[in-house]
């Protein structure tokens, strides 16, 4: 009896860890593939941004399996049908495609164009950053589609959140802002 009753213990560890062991490695793998991405599509030569099916490949890589598909495209639906070859660059680099880690290096070492304050870290969450354009219009990066953030962070200069509230308020509502010259 007492056999038995290791031998089901034993069996029962054995799939816990086993368990553990897909559950881990489907976390990492959603982990790894979520979010937005930018990448060079191997048709026009030009940026595009996707989404990967992160959920499914995790569900696979809890499996053994590691599929990836695309989800969604900046050039859906009319280029729907492609081979998806694009995933090749998600595959290889999965965190240097992804948006935010693009923004992220952007905005690291740069400075905001009003106040002149370095960009240490970024808050995505509650005080995400800003651009400007040539005619002084500020607007959240987010606001950009993916597909145009590479050549919008070659016009554009950033600006922190503050910057980008108090500039957005002086556009909407001029006649409630008076300007004093500095000390």
């Amino acid at each position: 009896m007492t056999y038995l009753l290791l031998a089901i213990v034993a069996i029962s560890l054995v799939a816990l860890v086993a368990v553990a062991m897909s559950l881990r490695r489907a976390t990492s793998t959603y982990v790894k593939f979520r979010g937005e991405r930018i990448v060079t599509c191997p048709e026009t030569h030009q940026p595009a941004a996707i989404r990967v099916t992160a959920g499914k490949a995790a569900l696979e890589a809890a499996v053994g399996r590691e599929e990836l598909n695309v989800c969604a495209c900046s050039r859906w639906p009319e280029k729907q049908d492609c081979p998806q070859d694009c995933l090749a660059q998600v595959k290889e680099a999965p965190e240097a495609c992804r948006v935010w880690t693009i923004m992220n290096r952007w905005y690291q070492g740069q400075t905001c164009a009003f106040c002149h304050q370095p960009f240490t870290q970024v808050h995505w969450h509650d005080h995400p950053p800003g651009l400007v354009d040539v005619d002084g219009k500020t607007m959240q990066w987010n606001e950009v589609p993916a597909e145009h953030l590479q050549e919008t962070m070659h016009t554009h200069l950033p600006v922190c959140w503050n910057c980008h509230v108090a500039e957005t308020f002086r556009r909407q509502h001029p006649e409630l802002v008076t300007d004093r010259p500095a000390h």
